[in-house]
């Protein structure tokens, strides 16, 4: 492979390869962060939900407990001294506990009386004072600040008092929670009278954690981290992760957090809730390594992605970089025949560098042909300048070398237009050679430092003068002698006429190209002053006389009669008409550059006729049907076969064409509204609103191409719908009316039953049947 070609290929692979890569990399780390933070997010949302399926319970529970309490058998027991004997008052006492029951799995419940010295349960009577657990109660009668706790059976756990109220006491397990009211609620007494216990199995609040494996475990914590709901066989990971959360608690202060540790070797990322209710901390613990399985799914495809996309880009990069090569190949091969000593193959451009030595051997040479083609280089300049390819900035920079006027006042363009060859002794061919002439003659005139370059511009000889004159008038009558003088000197050697025209003065050097556009439009009074004159674009501007309004009102009705007929296609009566629109313009005496503007109505109804049918101008017309090539028509015959032979022949083609497909057009449009609109209230009158057409062509055109009216199958597209709904929801009758539009059920049921043949409540019988 040569060198360069080499050099080239690795340039473009390595080039395009890098934004891949870099793309690959960061979409990789992207998605794997989004993966973590969606996880992080799941794993919140779990465990609020977890908190609050766990909340309501309690507070259910707390909620019924309050009920029990203040209700007058409670409060009458109060100061009753009860007895196996009285079993009446126990028996309702015991069934007021029982449906405690009700509202949550509940495993025990004591109403003990410390005052009375008894004490009720869901199945036993007695005295609290051989009670087996009646140091345990009487520990909880003594909590102070506090009216309902509750106990996790890991240690002093309520969810009003903080951790350092009460004496601190031996660490005890038990299968249960335990919510403790103490009565009266709103404590009178340091001792409380009564206690209400009730006890929930922890198996029945662990059933209300997620059990959704895929983001990680979840566990309770009370106020001193332990996990109160785990049995006995918990595992040093989860301590550990406890230790950590309460922590992090205690430190941020924050209801709700997240962080990452690594315990026994392992990653792990934490989620964690604080219970302002009782102090509870709902902890969720899910592995990195599970976290990222995702992305490293995403990592691989995006590798294979990228490997393929490596493949790609070198096919692309060998095949474009041999194409880039070919003319380095090319040039290389139509130089191979420059003998050059010590010639090196292995490399192309040093070669090419000495066989271009070798031509271009002196300096003298060298300048030669670049002092030749100084000139040319002036004039294509001026070119640009007069076609807007220049800016100031590109012309502040190229005016000093190419040694233009760089200060002055004022700016003007004069150009100069060939009248005629006729009764001369030239011929058409001398056209050119005589511009160039003339050319010649207005570089010689005008001093070089007034002017830039004199250029040759479609049949035009155009110069930019440059004048220090500030006065209008001064300025206008300073151009006019130099045109004249330039008119006689050409008259003088060549015998020619000439017209030429003058713009009006400008200051920015960009405006020459609006200066030559006024010169030619100077020059096109020639059509009404005749031959071998000098205008100014300003005096053709000021003697213009407005147009006739009867002259736009006349020609305004006969471009209406024109598109009705091109509607029409009757070829015929176009003509007849356009003839009479030419004669109008024509017989009326208007200015010739008034044409275009008047004619340009008549063009855009065309265009806008092709249009509404539906048709692309460009693609209609072809290209010689464009606004730029009827601007530079130059004759009356010209325009008026542009126009029956450019304009109205295929536009007459096309809509024939067009209304062969209309019909089967706007029903198909129809029929895309009922499928769109069947849920809504549409009509016949609806769609020709939408559609632009009155609704007895629709009703037309629609029975006329789908063989059925409009209203019947609207009605059986409904009809159809319903018995869609009617086998695969269980939707009413009344709400499949509404959903299809029906205001009335009975409606909808009677059509139904005609166009199906039986009810809507029998078919979805007969459905559920077959099934």
């Amino acid at each position: 492979m040569p060198k360069f070609l080499m050099r080239l290929f690795s340039f473009t692979f390595i080039l395009a390869a890098i934004p891949v890569i870099s793309i690959g990399i960061i979409s990789y780390f992207i998605s794997s962060n989004d993966i973590e933070e969606k996880v992080k997010e799941g794993n919140m949302q779990v465990l609020l939900q977890t908190q609050m399926r766990v909340e309501q319970v309690l507070k259910t529970l707390e909620l019924t407990s309050l009920q029990y309490i203040n209700s007058p058998l409670v409060i009458n027991a109060l100061n009753a001294n009860l007895t196996s004997d009285d079993f009446a008052e126990v028996r309702s006492l015991s069934t007021g506990l029982y449906n405690l029951q009700t509202f949550t799995s509940v495993r025990e419940a004591y109403f003990v009386n410390i005052q009375k010295d008894w004490m009720i349960s869901f199945s036993t009577f007695g005295k609290y004072s051989t009670f087996a657990e009646r140091d345990k109660f009487a520990e909880y009668a003594k909590r102070p600040n506090t009216s309902l706790f509750w106990d996790t059976g890991t240690g002093k756990n309520d969810k009003t008092a903080d951790s350092s109220a009460g004496a601190a006491e031996e660490s005890f397990a038990l299968p249960a929670i335990r919510m403790v009211y103490k009565i009266p609620v709103v404590p009178t007494l340091s001792q409380p009278k009564a206690l209400l216990v009730v006890e929930i199995l922890n198996n029945q609040v662990s059933s209300l954690l997620s059990n959704n494996k895929k983001l990680g475990d979840v566990f309770v914590l009370d106020r001193e981290g332990n996990n109160f709901l785990a049995d006995n066989n918990e595992s040093e990971n989860n301590k550990a992760i406890h230790e950590l959360v309460l922590q992090k608690v205690h430190a941020s202060q924050d209801e709700f957090g997240f962080f990452n540790t690594k315990v026994n070797g392992t990653e792990l990322g934490v989620s964690y809730r604080s219970s302002p209710y009782n102090g509870w901390i709902y902890v969720s613990s899910v592995s990195i390594e599970d976290i990222t399985k995702q992305s490293k799914k995403i990592a691989w495809i995006t590798f294979i992605v990228c490997t393929i996309l490596f493949a790609l880009i070198a096919l692309f990069a060998f095949y474009g970089s041999r194409k880039m090569y070919s003319p380095i190949k090319r040039l290389s091969e139509f130089t191979k025949d420059i003998h050059v000593e010590g010639q090196d193959n292995r490399d192309e451009f040093v070669s090419l560098e000495k066989r271009f030595r070798t031509m271009f051997s002196t300096e003298k040479q060298l300048q030669q042909q670049v002092s030749g083609q100084f000139t040319q280089l002036k004039e294509f300049f001026v070119l640009k300048l007069f076609t807007g390819q220049l800016s100031d900035n590109d012309f502040a920079y190229r005016s000093q070398m190419y040694g233009f006027p760089t200060e002055w006042s004022r700016l003007g363009v004069l150009t100069v237009q060939i009248d005629s060859l006729d009764e001369t002794r030239y011929e058409e061919h001398d056209r050119e050679l005589l511009l160039f002439a003339i050319n010649n003659i207005v570089g010689e005139l005008v001093p070089q430092n007034k002017r830039f370059s004199p250029v040759l511009l479609d049949q035009s000889q155009v110069t930019l003068i440059a004048s220090d004159l500030e006065n209008e008038d001064e300025l206008k009558v300073h151009f006019y002698q130099t045109a004249e003088l330039i008119k006689n000197k050409i008259d003088e050697f060549l015998q020619l006429p000439v017209s030429i025209g003058i713009s009006r003065p400008f200051h920015k050097v960009t405006e020459a190209v609006q200066g030559y556009g006024e010169c030619l439009e100077a020059l096109k009074c020639r059509m009404s002053l005749g031959h071998t004159i000098i205008v100014h674009f300003e005096d053709i501007d000021a003697g213009k006389q407005p147009m006739e309004v009867t002259v736009y009102t006349q020609l305004k009705l006969l471009e209406d009669q024109l598109v009705n007929a091109l509607k029409l296609g009757d070829v015929e009566r176009v003509d007849v008409i356009f003839d009479k629109y030419i004669t109008a313009i024509v017989n009326k005496d208007i200015h010739f550059n008034e044409y275009p503007v008047l004619m340009m109505q008549l063009i855009s109804k065309a265009f806008q006729l092709v249009q509404e049918q539906g048709g692309a101008v460009k693609k209609v017309l072809g290209d010689k049907a464009s606004i730029e090539h009827f601007l530079k028509l130059n004759t009356l015959e010209d325009i008026i076969k542009w126009f029956k032979i450019i304009l109205f022949e295929p536009i007459i083609s096309f809509l024939n064409q067009q209304a062969e497909s209309q019909y089967l057009n706007i029903a198909t449009q129809m029929v895309r509204l009922v499928h769109e609109r069947y849920d809504q209230e549409i009509s016949l009158e609806a769609c020709a609103s939408i559609l632009n057409f009155h609704p007895v062509y629709l009703s037309r055109v629609f029975k006329k191409e789908m063989g059925i009216n409009f209203s019947e199958y609207l009605a059986e597209y409904r009809m159809n719908m319903a018995k869609t709904w009617l086998e695969n929801t269980s939707w009413k009758i009344s709400e499949i009316a509404e959903k299809l539009s029906y205001t009335n059920t009975t409606a909808f049921i009677r059509t139904f039953r005609k166009i199906v043949g039986v009810t809507p409540g029998q078919y979805r019988e007969q459905y559920n049947r077959e099934q």
